[in-house]
C-alpha cells in the first residue's frame, strides 16, 4: 500500500519555505499531492489554475509530487485521493500552536489520517506568501523569497 500524503495550502503563491517542506518529505512517502485549497476567507492574489500550474512546472520532473485543487474540509480530500497523512510546515512556535488544534479537529474527525509536522529550514522563516504578496503588490522584487517558476511568471 502507498504512503500518500497531502500537503494542503493556498500557495498564495508558492514560496521556496513550501519547496523545502515538499523536498524534505520526499523520502518520507511514495507520493505527495500539493492540494491547491480553496479558502473563502481569503482573497487570492493568483488564480488557482496559475497555483496549480507552477507546482506542476516546479515537479514536472518528479513523479512522486502532483499538485490538485480542492474546496472543502482537508480530512474529505484526504478520503478522496486516498492519503492517509497531512504534512504541514512550522516556521515558528505560533505557527505549532495553530496547526496543533487543526491537527486535532482533524484527529476527530478522522482517526485513521495522522498529521506529520516539518519544521523550516531556518533560512526560510521570514518566508510566508502573506509577505510575498505585499512585496509584489508594492513593486518590491520577491524574486529572492521564490523559485525560478514562480519568479519568472510574475
Amino acid at each position: 500500500m502507498q504512503q500518500i500524503c497531502l500537503f494542503p495550502g493556498t500557495f498564495d503563491p508558492v514560496t521556496l519555505g513550501h519547496i523545502d517542506i515538499i523536498n524534505r518529505a520526499l523520502p518520507l512517502f511514495d507520493k505527495i499531492i500539493v492540494g491547491v485549497g480553496v479558502n473563502t476567507s481569503k482573497e487570492p492574489m493568483f488564480s488557482l489554475e496559475k497555483r496549480l500550474e507552477w507546482i506542476r512546472k516546479i515537479y514536472k520532473d518528479e513523479p512522486k509530487v502532483d499538485g490538485i485543487v480542492y474546496e472543502g474540509l482537508t480530512i474529505n480530500c484526504c478520503k478522496e485521493v486516498g492519503a492517509k497523512f497531512i504534512l504541514r510546515g512550522i516556521r515558528y512556535v505560533s505557527d505549532f500552536e495553530f496547526e496543533k488544534t487543526i491537527a486535532d479537529a482533524n484527529r476527530t474527525l478522522d482517526r485513521s489520517i495522522e498529521t506529520f509536522f516539518l519544521t523550516g529550514e531556518p533560512k526560510y522563516t521570514s518566508v510566508a506568501s502573506t509577505i510575498v504578496r505585499d512585496i509584489i503588490r508594492n513593486g518590491g522584487d520577491a524574486a529572492p523569497f521564490l523559485p525560478i517558476e514562480v519568479s519568472s511568471s510574475l
